[in-house]
């Protein structure tokens, strides 16, 4: 059946527009062009250079091209050309080749400017050749045309129909066609048995039911990150961190934010550190009459390596036993193309954008970590859904990828101007909760880091300077920042590497470090046993939830 498009258009027209904030600056990001554009005309030599490096590689380009007794070129691991007419078709390999020549010699270009904007020009030079790719057009992608030649044009009308779907809904981003029904919250995703068992107006906190006669005696309490709800570790089942760990015999409680609105607009960095993770962890130790071993993920892990500085400031470090940060930043020195966003014109544009409404918006949120893995998260829908008319495999990661959460303006502006821009936490004396100095080294509390060798959000190095300054020990786990968490060990993925001593540079960390196969997760189970009584209790049931996990906070919109 063919859609309705005069109706779609004009819905997506309706929707186009209007006069909202930006949160961000677009002025600074002209000016941020414009110098580097002058900061090339200033070394002509140099230039010129990279002009004559670049005619060579042109023409041995078309010299094996058109020479059919040439070998063809080596197929790339890039997975956008994954089909094998990029590789097996002349025509077809050519415009890969010269697709990534051109843009490796940009990506070279942008490598000769210096200057502090250039984070910027990287991340606008990535989004337009994402853009550009020729697996993005009708007429150069081999699949596309196969499959319009299958359908005779109708996957392209369908995909024209769902370009115009996605304009009308006015959030900016291509929606996954998948199966909606794939996962449910409580039944097929987050559904290891629990309870909430705390709530406040910050969060609530579950108690997962125990799955072994007697537990180690120290509650493990999760700290997640603002941006996504806390099932990230509680995927299906068979991937499910919490499920593994009360498997093992801990008592494993867990974090759950509220979704923030208009009335949490002044919640910063302060009231979640001492409204949230140090009231969890009063609640926990009144539980359970013990010391928890926290462990957190991503700005979750910077949360708590605040708290525990605080702590230690207050005369209560031992309120915890332990603490494990995973993917966790707490040195902003070096945030690679997050750094283009760091930047004042981007902050204060920001800060005008929560003034007006209290909050970053998830969907936001969701654009701006989509254009960081753009291929991926958006590009790879555009060709499924707008060119080809076919559904997204259902994936629990994704779907938990788009459960995406808001976060309140007073956290957001202390975060960004203070942790990212100042990197006030790195200083010792520069930031304060409650009147006190947060010094994170002065922290005792035995900790690990653990660290994503291809986190495209905390780089793994980043991760190891943070690691240092806390005194912590440090593992480096494979896979990025979402799947490298998620690595049970039955699947027997993605490795892992150790190393005792600690150098100055995670370069030379990496050159003396053992790589093992599987998981990290034994090991750190392992880690914690050594640092704790070794003491088991019977298992801590529980008669006093308030509603079965994951809760109504996790659930709401």
């Amino acid at each position: 059946m063919i859609p309705d498009l005069t109706e779609a258009m004009r819905k997506a027209a309706k929707t186009m527009g209007g006069g909202a904030t930006l949160p961000f600056d677009p002025f600074a990001i002209a000016t941020t062009t414009a110098q580097f554009a002058a900061g090339l005309a200033m070394k002509p030599s140099d230039l010129l250079e990279v002009q004559m490096a670049a005619a060579k590689q042109w023409t041995d380009f078309w010299t094996r091209a058109l020479d059919p007794s040439a070998a063809p070129s080596a197929k790339p691991k890039d997975r956008r050309f994954a089909a094998p007419a990029w590789q097996d078709d002349p025509y077809y390999r050519a415009i890969r080749d010269a697709y990534l020549l051109a843009s490796d010699q940009l990506r070279g270009l942008v490598g000769t400017s210096e200057g502090s904007g250039n984070a910027m020009v990287r991340f606008l030079l990535d989004q337009y050749l994402n853009a550009v790719a020729p697996t993005n057009f009708a007429f150069t992608n081999p699949e596309v045309i196969e499959r319009t030649r299958e359908t005779g044009g109708a996957n392209l009308v369908q995909g024209f129909a769902n370009l115009l779907e996605d304009l009308a809904r006015g959030q900016g981003i291509v929606k996954r066609r998948t199966d909606p029904d794939a996962f449910v919250k409580g039944e097929t995703i987050a559904a290891t048995p629990g309870q909430v068992v705390y709530q406040n107006d910050l969060f609530q906190l579950i108690q997962y039911d125990p799955a072994t006669p007697d537990v180690a005696a120290e509650p493990l309490l999760y700290v997640p990150p603002l941006v996504n709800r806390f099932y990230m570790i509680d995927l299906q089942p068979k991937s499910s961190l919490v499920k593994w760990l009360v498997d093992q015999g801990r008592t494993v409680f867990v974090v759950s934010w509220v979704n923030p609105g208009e009335a949490h607009r002044d919640k910063g960095v302060e009231a979640y550190v001492l409204e949230g993770i140090v009231e969890a962890i009063g609640v926990v130790r009144e539980r359970t009459k013990a010391r928890p071993d926290l462990f957190a993920f991503c700005l979750g892990g910077t949360l708590v390596a605040i708290t525990l500085a605080y702590l230690k400031a207050k005369g209560r470090a031992d309120e915890v036993n332990s603490a494990t940060l995973i993917g966790s930043m707490v040195d902003f020195a070096d945030m690679r193309d997050w750094s283009a966003f760091v930047h004042e014109g981007h902050l204060t544009a920001l800060e005008d954008h929560l003034e007006k409404q209290g909050f970053i918006d998830s969907v936001e949120l969701q654009r701006l970590f989509a254009a960081m893995r753009a291929n991926d998260l958006i590009w790879s829908s555009v060709v499924n859904h707008y060119l080809l008319d076919k559904p997204a495999p259902a994936s629990d990661l994704l779907y938990w990828f788009e459960d995406g959460a808001r976060i309140p303006a007073a956290f957001l502006k202390s975060y960004n101007r203070d942790i990212l821009f100042g990197n006030k936490l790195r200083e010792g004396t520069g930031f304060t909760v409650s009147g006190e100095a947060i010094d994170l080294s002065k922290i005792e509390t035995p900790m690990m880091v653990v660290a994503l060798k291809d986190d495209h959000v905390s780089a793994w190095e980043a991760v190891y300077d943070g690691a240092k300054l806390l005194n912590a020990a440090y593992v480096l786990g494979g896979s990025g920042h979402n799947a490298g968490v998620i690595n049970p060990p039955a699947a027997n993925k993605h490795g892992y590497w150790v190393n005792a001593d600690m150098p100055a540079t995670g370069a030379q960390w990496l050159e003396g470090a053992t790589r093992h196969e599987g998981s990290w997760w034994p090991l750190w189970d392992d880690w914690l046993g050594s640092n704790g009584s070794g003491e088991r209790v019977k298992a801590r049931t529980i008669k006093d939830g308030l509603e079965p996990a994951p809760g109504s906070y996790a659930k709401g919109a």
